[in-house]
């Protein structure tokens, strides 16, 4: 009889992109996240000098050392705060821009006193919105942090700090706005982010109405 040929057997194709993450590997994921929201509220509410990990492993609902899994120390654990928090800041703020473009308005062709609205009620909700304690840490804790940390969080904070400045320029441009735009967008984000230290819901004003105030302060009819 003759020999049987061996058939050919294909190699089995490899996944193209990143492997997938094991479940361990989502599960450490998200207990860093948990660690990250835990030192975020605690930091806000507590100050970073009297908040210790075992604090942070506590709220976490973790063992007292399994914050240093995933973060050398508590500075480091800082600073993943004021970076994840303005990452998440600059992402909503994306996302409102391109709302007031959802029925086909070119980016060009949107009001700049619509999108500054919308950056400003953007901020509002950032600073005192659910789940607001990332960025006032960053206002707070900023010299906790180390030189080579602080220079990293600046970075990401002009780069959130970038889309206001054309909107600010057209409104200049229009009268609307008379002041220096270097200096307005100073003086509007320092308005705005010292609402943290009195706004009071329960005081009746809504975010909605600080947003009305704030144009009225810094746009001319």
């Amino acid at each position: 009889m003759p020999a049987r040929r061996a058939v050919p057997v294909a190699a089995p194709r490899r996944p193209r992109g990143r492997p997938r993450k094991t479940l361990a590997e989502r599960d450490e994921g998200n207990r860093r996240q948990e660690l990250v929201r835990a030192a975020a509220r605690l930091f806000h509410r507590q100050g970073f000098a009297a908040t210790t990990t075992r604090d942070i492993a506590a709220k976490a609902g973790m063992q007292s050392g399994s914050p240093f899994y995933h973060f050398k120390s508590k500075s480091d654990l800082l600073h993943a705060v004021m970076e994840e928090g303005l990452r998440a800041a600059g992402q909503r703020q994306a996302e409102a821009l391109l709302t007031l473009q959802s029925d086909g308005t070119s980016a060009a062709a949107v009001a700049p006193e619509a999108a500054l609205r919308a950056l400003i009620r953007t901020q509002f909700d950032i600073l005192l919105g659910p789940g607001s304690d990332f960025v006032p840490v960053m206002l707070y804790e900023w010299r906790s942090l180390t030189s080579r940390q602080r220079a990293g969080v600046a970075k990401l904070a002009r780069e959130y700090e970038a889309p206001w400045v054309p909107v600010l320029q057209a409104l200049r441009e229009t009268g609307r706005l008379r002041a220096d735009v270097h200096l307005a967008r100073l003086l509007i984000f320092g308005a705005l982010n010292w609402t943290v230290q009195w706004f009071d819901p329960k005081k009746g004003a809504t975010l909605d109405d600080l947003t009305d105030a704030a144009m009225e302060l810094f746009v001319h009819r």
